[in-house]
């Protein structure tokens, strides 16, 4: 995985929602406090959220854009934040693992190919929860190419 589309900056550990709106809004406005996604991107995330659920199992949701979104990508990057007590999004699917996304034209599809990759292993998911630093989150991601 490139370096630039992961960075210390876009992992945040131990965070804490009461809301997958609020979940979702945090990892966007990581996505564009790091100049990935301009302001639009956001609404276009929870957008996305009342279409389709982004909740992948195995406590993984993967927030992201419509396919309108595209516009609002300004560079490929994604957001990777972990919520140790889960937030609920909806019909009892707890998250502790939000993968934020945000892709330039089709580079989202490697993209969630690269994270399918590392969340198909549940150790992988374990590991992440787990992680005492970023580091450890950026290595196992970085193992994908």
């Amino acid at each position: 995985m490139s370096e630039n589309i992961l960075t210390a900056k876009t992992i945040e550990l131990g965070a804490d929602f009461s809301s997958k709106e609020e979940a979702i809004r945090y990892v966007g406005a990581m996505l564009r406090d790091q100049g990935y996604v301009n302001d639009e991107y956001i609404g276009e995330m929870l957008e996305r959220e009342e279409v389709t659920s982004t909740y992948m199992g195995n406590y993984v949701a993967i927030p992201h854009g419509t396919e309108a979104a595209k516009k609002d990508v300004l560079e490929t990057g994604l957001a990777v934040v972990t919520v140790p007590d889960g937030v609920d999004f909806g019909g009892g699917n707890i998250v502790k693992l939000l993968i934020g996304i945000a892709g330039k034209g089709n580079e989202h599809l490697e993209i969630l190919s690269q994270i399918a990759i590392v969340c198909s292993e549940e150790e992988n998911i374990d590991t992440i929860l787990n992680a005492d630093s970023k580091e450890e989150i950026l290595s196992l991601f970085n193992e994908v190419n």
